[in-house]
């Protein structure tokens, strides 16, 4: 689609919106999407979302596809070694290892993940390899591993010296708890749309912090931590991916979104559904964002502290969500 054409029709879009009554999760009040008026968008979780979204936007000004743009922004995070939630770096699971997840799906509805991968700091890179070049979606363990072996990478010790004294010092009690604050947020998702109106999404994380040995978070499980549809638009999920797997949350909102709900409106309607499933929602956290075809945007969580960072040709900001609690 010409540049041309995508700014007409995401004018026309918004206009008719406008005449539209809002459709919006039971219990809660309407919150304005937020609106591209030109150009690419991108949008990330977290703080470190903003550093993500300006090399994902470099990719997009210099001519690379939105794949290439998601793909380059979370490695940006995952190379990071004083992030501890993930790639190198990422806190270890019980046993001292440090495990990643990674998932990434594009405007083809084509997607790859990659589950359980150790020593390899970039796990998104693995991910597309699965989907662009093996006729799986998603690889294990020891075979992920074999296949960044075989595209070149090297292995490496992810477990830096300061979470290794962080895992050390858990040790002395060995108490395992979801703590729903900023800093366990454990992973970042990041999708974006381009002048085309094309859009794709990347999944990366560590997962949660002293996990048992084996454990899968919502990441790497296209439709739990990431969904895709470039006829509708996108959504990405942080916090206790266990809560996230039982909603497939990220795929609720995209559906959401095809029947005619805003990003925002679809984002509570995720979120509302994962706090009526548990009865425990308080004890844990989960965000929720979202883009569709208009460029407009959404973002939602059970508890507050969860931001996002949001990049339009105007600015590249960080943003507080709204939260249910």
């Amino acid at each position: 689609m010409k540049r041309r054409s995508f700014l007409r029709r995401a004018t026309l879009s918004t206009l008719v919106a406008g005449t539209v009554a809002p459709r919006l999760a039971q219990g809660h009040p309407a919150f304005p999407s937020f609106r591209k008026t030109d150009g690419p968008v991108i949008l990330s979780t977290w703080a470190h979302g903003v550093e993500a979204n300006a090399e994902a936007w470099r990719i997009l000004e210099e001519g690379g596809s939105v794949l290439d743009a998601v793909e380059k922004g979370v490695m940006v995070t995952e190379a990071d070694p004083k992030n501890q939630s993930v790639g190198i770096g990422g806190l270890p699971d019980r046993d001292g290892r440090v495990t990643l997840d990674a998932s990434i799906m594009g405007p083809d509805g084509n997607c790859g993940s990659v589950v359980y991968l150790e020593h390899i700091k970039h796990p998104i890179c693995v991910a597309r390899k699965v989907m662009e070049d093996t006729p799986h979606v998603m690889m294990a363990g020891e075979g992920a591993l074999a296949l960044a072996l075989d595209m070149g990478m090297e292995k490496e010790n992810l477990l830096t010296e300061d979470s290794e004294k962080a895992w050390k010092k858990w040790l002395e009690k060995s108490q395992y708890k979801p703590i729903i604050n900023i800093e366990n947020h454990d992973t970042i998702g990041l999708l974006a749309i381009d002048d085309n109106g094309d859009i794709a999404g990347a999944c990366t994380t560590s997962g949660l912090a002293y996990k048992m040995n084996g454990r899968v978070g919502d990441s790497p499980i296209i439709g739990s931590g990431l969904y895709v549809d470039n006829a509708v638009g996108g959504a990405v999920c942080t916090g206790l991916g266990e809560e996230v797997i039982k909603s497939v949350a990220s795929f609720l909102a995209v559906e959401k979104m095809r029947d005619g709900a805003s990003p925002q409106e679809a984002c509570q309607i995720a979120i509302d559904r994962i706090m009526e499933k548990s009865p425990h929602y308080k004890d844990f956290q989960v965000g929720i964002i979202a883009l569709n075809k208009s460029g407009e945007i959404g973002s939602y969580a059970i508890h507050p502290y969860f931001n996002y960072a949001h990049h339009t040709v105007q600015e590249n900001v960080l943003i507080d969500s709204k939260s249910a609690l």
